[in-house]
């Protein structure tokens, strides 16, 4: 082996490791990885999704709870939503939208 032998396995190398610290940026910048001190070791937790479903290709409907509050957030790529907040009585959506409905349908007297 000659030294562009070692020269180009040098290059590789730094390539190849470029290209891992691109991936791993773009998979951080993605939401695949978390801050460490984001989880508590042990002891119970303030914050934890209840439930999540899909609305369409692009966004989804997600039930947060924090210290026995729900939160119903709408999220998709370009922003996020608060849809409703303080649910506490675990009603769910739909019979909130029941009860608005029946509330708007009524006559004024």
């Amino acid at each position: 082996m000659d030294a562009t032998d070692y020269l180009r396995f040098a290059l590789a190398l730094v390539f190849v490791l470029g290209l891992i610290g691109i991936l791993a940026a773009l998979a951080r910048r993605a939401g695949f990885g978390f801050p460490a001190a984001a989880i508590r070791p042990g002891g119970k937790r303030r914050i934890s999704v209840v439930e999540a479903t899909q609305l369409d290709g692009r966004r989804r409907l997600v039930l947060v709870r924090r210290d026995n509050v729900e939160h119903l957030i709408l999220l998709s790529p370009t922003a996020e939503t608060v849809v409703e907040t303080g649910i506490t009585d675990g009603t769910s959506f739909a019979g909130a939208l029941e009860t608005a409905q029946a509330d708007t349908s009524e006559p004024d007297p």
